[in-house]
């Protein structure tokens, strides 16, 4: 604190210097606040006035340290809060900040090991095993909440990312688990080998996008946990261990989605389907629309999936199909382009901006130093527009409508290889909630999922949330795996899995704790009035430890009625008995009792 006053001492002393031709002598600048006062008065002759003067003079120097402190340009590399007094702290050199993408979860930690090869890997578990290191498996750092996030210690598999063998006959592929899916589907199409499905992004690990158990789209294809047939997983206890359906199917179907807490996993075979075409088909439609034909586009489709839009009767349905079904491409002439589908969001941006800054704005600034408006894409024209006022209802539904219009102005055809149409633009930062939830079988949906939606935007409206678009809406089949939020026995059941979502779409610490608040209060809404009606369970990698112990009790008894946690944590004891793998989202959702 006295180096940070000393500098900026010496900061106004330059610009004194600066600011007069006739510089002012060092001594003068230790000015007092006021006239210098008279000789100290005996004791006997202090009054009262006398105190609360000096009083005065005490409180008035202690203010202008904190405001000169709070003022003080920290370098980037300081880890600091402004709304927080005296934490400049530099960062040092060995110690390394890991976030997700969102950057909603961050830690700081000194370890973060990169092993190159399984027996390195199988040497990292056993040394921190028996020194009791945290070793927490995070994947790309693309989860929602961060799941894979340690402070204490990391262990990441981005070295080990090879495709170790493809058998093309058997449509069968073994990979290290730290290849990317996008590095996986390059690496085995020369094979005329793709992967089933797909969720919405590629840059996952394959071993972490199989661990939260996540997924893609088609009421007739499953979780993509269910892709795997056999996995190798690094443990603290019994070290490398070998798993498939017919060697321990019990732990196999356990660990495939273990949630990094059973053991690293470090290799993967994977069923693969042919390389394939796929005709995506966008339209526009309504909720009434959409009642009379919901179980003909499930039953239909390959691939299918529903963005609902906000205060508006609007939701895009999205189709994929293999262009064999199609008898070829199918002929289509877009009555818009890409810039008339764009050019009204365009308009309502400058003039948005208007109101709000009090400027117009051009297409590009004269300086150059904002970006011409005309090469954002429809999502990040999406983040600009609510980056003006994030949480302002009015401006929400503004928005939204310039969406549903987008939308109408976007319908037509795409044809492309499965891997490059199943993608989807979600956007910039993000907070997201999903839920999967039981929604009959393919051969009798139950309409529950149309239920589901039909509350939640009631519920949006009479409650006023600042909702953004789209709530996404999408389908798998069950899984197998027992710690899926889609798991079942029976296997003609079908699950919908839904998200909300509030966008980031500012830098300003403020306003994204003033967004986050939002959205926490936005998912406690559907929890209280949508999630035990409808038997919904979040999305792994989308789950939020609660703060507030009385509503952590109640999600770790959420948890205990769908998933076997008493197998699960005992799993854990044997494979991890010093927990080197769990974090502390992964101890407040499954505590452990020594009777387990």
């Amino acid at each position: 604190m006295l180096r940070s006053l000393t500098l900026r001492n010496r900061t106004l002393q330059t610009l004194l210097q600066r600011s007069n031709p006739n510089p002012i002598p060092r001594n003068l600048l230790r000015r007092s606040f006021c006239s210098p006062p008279p000789p100290p008065p005996s004791p006997a002759s202090f009054s009262d006035a006398d105190f609360r003067k000096y009083i005065g003079y005490t409180a008035l120097l202690l203010t202008c340290g904190i405001a000169t402190y709070l003022s003080f340009p920290f370098p980037d590399t300081a880890k600091h809060k402004k709304a927080q007094l005296f934490r400049y702290v530099p960062l040092p050199d060995d110690l390394h900040t890991v976030s997700n993408w969102s950057g909603t979860h961050e830690v700081q930690t000194r370890v973060f090991i990169q092993p190159e090869s399984l027996e390195e890997l199988e040497k990292v578990v056993k040394e921190a095993n028996e020194k009791g290191q945290k070793v927490r498996p995070v994947g790309s750092g693309l989860s929602p909440n961060g799941i894979g996030l340690q402070r204490q210690g990391m262990v990441n598999l981005a070295l080990m990312d090879k495709v170790i063998e493809v058998d093309k006959e058997r449509k069968i592929v073994r990979v290290q688990a730290g290849v990317r899916v996008q590095q996986l589907v390059d690496g085995i199409k020369e094979y005329g080998l793709t992967l089933q499905n797909f969720a919405s992004i590629r840059e996952q690990q394959v071993g972490g996008i199989l661990q939260v158990g996540a997924h893609g789209t088609g009421a007739s294809l499953p979780p993509i946990d269910e892709q795997v047939i056999s996995m190798k997983l690094v443990t603290p206890a019994k070290g490398v261990i070998e798993l498939s359906r017919e060697k321990d199917p019990q732990l196999f179907y356990l660990a495939r989605c273990g949630l990094g807490g059973l053991g690293v996993v470090a290799e993967v075979t994977i069923q693969c389907v042919d390389r394939h075409e796929l005709v995506e088909h966008t339209f526009v439609s309504s909720m009434k629309e959409i009642r009379k034909n919901h179980k003909k586009l499930l039953s239909e489709n390959k691939h299918v999936k529903y963005l609902w839009i906000p205060y508006t009767d609007t939701v895009v349905v999205v189709t994929c199909n293999p262009v064999s079904k199609w008898r070829g491409p199918p002929k289509f002439t877009p009555k818009y382009g890409k810039d008339e589908a764009l050019q009204h969001v365009r308009d309502l941006y400058t003039e948005l901006v208007t109101k709000y800054r009090g400027e117009k704005t051009a297409d590009k600034s004269p300086e150059g130093s904002e970006p011409n408006i005309n090469d954002f894409s429809f999502t990040e024209m999406r983040d600009k527009l609510l980056a003006l006022d994030p949480l302002n209802k009015d401006l929400v539904i503004k928005v939204n409508q310039a969406e549903a219009e987008f939308w109408k102005r976007s319908e037509g055809y795409r044809v492309g290889w499965s891997d490059d149409i199943l993608g989807f633009d979600c956007g910039g930062q993000q907070w997201v909630s999903e839920n999967c939830f039981p929604a009959g079988s393919l051969a009798k949906p139950n309409m529950k999922d149309l239920e589901f939606i039909e509350n939640l935007l009631q519920l949006i409206e009479s409650e006023e949330v600042p909702a953004p678009s789209p709530i996404e809406q999408r389908w798998s089949t069950r899984s197998k795996s027992l710690m899926s939020p889609a798991y079942s026995f029976r296997e003609d059941d079908i699950f919908s899995w839904v998200g909300i979502i509030m966008y980031l779409p500012t830098s300003d610490a403020r306003q994204r704790k003033e967004i986050t608040e939002e959205f926490l209060n936005y998912k406690r809404l559907t929890q209280r009035r949508l999630w035990d009606a409808y038997s919904a369970y979040e999305h792994w990698a989308k789950i939020e430890v609660p703060k507030n112990k009385e509503e952590l009790a109640t999600l770790q008894e959420r948890l205990r009625k769908r998933y076997p946690v008493d197998e699960y944590n005992k799993a854990r004891k044997e494979l991890d008995p010093n927990r080197i793998l769990s974090s502390a989202m992964l101890e407040k959702l499954f505590p452990m009792s020594e009777t387990v």
